[in-house]
């Protein structure tokens, strides 16, 4: 699927994490990010600087699993037991490039979504600046606030409307 990084790059990658206790219902799952993300109404240069749009840390998790997949094979003798002591690691290797896949998939999504809701930009506008830019997201950001400019986002009234006189 992926190369395998060198094992000092995929531990330094980790060690960035926060380590995560046992849970039951995602047990494959062993380290999680250290920022919280911000909520949804935040502005999408807050949500950048957050980094709530990082590369997935899941993909290093996978890693480390491959890792350990390819340390167990080096110690067993046949491939039957391998199999044997490997079915737990696998299955873990499978379930965290699922959720790298979709957490990634889901993350393209929504900054597709806020660059065209932030900015007076089409799809096929975004589509082509994505392609012809070479940098960071912040600062494809700045440059299409430079180009395009930021919507007036008038915030929406809640409750009761005033009493008239």
């Amino acid at each position: 699927m992926f190369k395998t990084h060198s094992e000092e790059i995929i531990k330094t990658k980790l060690a960035d994490l926060k380590p995560l206790n046992y849970n039951q219902f995602r047990w494959w799952r062993k380290w999680d990010t250290k920022n919280v993300p911000l909520l949804n109404q935040a502005p999408l240069l807050d949500k950048i600087q957050n980094g709530d749009f990082e590369f997935s840390h899941y993909f290093w998790q996978a890693q480390f699993s491959e890792l350990e997949l390819n340390k167990k094979l080096t110690e067993t003798k046949d491939t039957q037991h391998w199999i044997e002591v490997t079915q737990l690691e696998r299955a873990r290797r499978k379930r965290l490039w699922e959720d790298f896949e979709k957490d990634e998939s889901d993350k393209l999504r929504t900054i597709e979504k806020e660059f065209l809701k932030t900015f007076k930009i089409t799809k096929e506008e975004y589509y082509s600046e994505l392609e012809n830019f070479d940098g960071t997201l912040e600062e494809f950001y700045i440059n299409c606030k430079s180009k395009f400019g930021i919507y007036q986002q008038v915030k929406s009234k809640r409750g009761r409307p005033p009493k008239k006189k």
